[in-house]
């Protein structure tokens, strides 16, 4: 058990020691145990030029044209990685061969990170490819539709010419019938099937 002397003193030490208070002190420090740049959050280093990054990026974006958020993301990938690899490449060429452990690292970051390329590009034409085949299953889809709208009006439109052709040659037939029968006699009456001529 710490005595209240011990206790008393580490708060009274606690004070003393709060860290790097400005910015350029913090931003030091979070780079105390920075090695290469590999692990964590993907960042420029200083020996590394910001403009080369964003010109890959740059080019990247005009070749795969993202149409999304998550194309956006995965040309964004791609360029960290492509990049973080040439890092693990650079490193390796000026790595002491003697220091083995150190020049597996780097390959290992280099295999790594052109792996995890290719992944993202895979799933970029994956993205692609079922966007293009959704568009092109729409597409026929409305062409379908527009193809069975055409076949019902024409299916209407024959079944209109038939009604049109029944009631003509009803009226054919009747004319026929009338034409054979003597309707100058007075005492003559119409067949019950005629009746309906006249009077239309």
């Amino acid at each position: 058990m710490s005595t209240l002397a011990q206790i008393t003193a580490n708060k009274i030490n606690a004070q003393k020691s709060t860290g790097p208070r400005t910015d350029e002190g913090k931003s030091h420090s979070s780079r105390n145990n920075f090695r290469h740049g590999f692990a964590g959050a993907f960042c420029v280093l200083v020996d590394e030029n910001q403009s080369d990054f964003d010109q890959l990026l740059e080019a990247l974006g005009a070749e795969h044209n993202p149409s999304t958020p998550t194309e956006s993301l995965l040309v964004e990938s791609l360029a960290q990685h492509y990049w973080l690899k040439q890092r693990a490449i650079r490193l390796q060429n000026t790595c002491d061969q003697s220091n083995e452990k150190q020049l597996a690292l780097y390959l290992r970051y280099q295999t790594t990170n052109d792996r995890a390329f290719h992944k993202c590009l895979d799933q970029l034409a994956k993205l692609r490819a079922e966007k293009r085949k959704a568009e092109i299953g729409f597409e026929s889809q409305r062409r379908k539709k527009a193809e069975q709208s055409r076949r019902k009006a024409n299916e209407n439109r024959r079944a209109e010419r038939h009604s049109w052709a029944v009631l003509i040659d009803e009226a054919k037939l009747d004319n026929q019938k009338l034409l054979g029968l003597k309707l100058n006699s007075p005492n003559y009456s119409l067949p019950r099937s005629l009746e309906r001529i006249p009077a239309a």
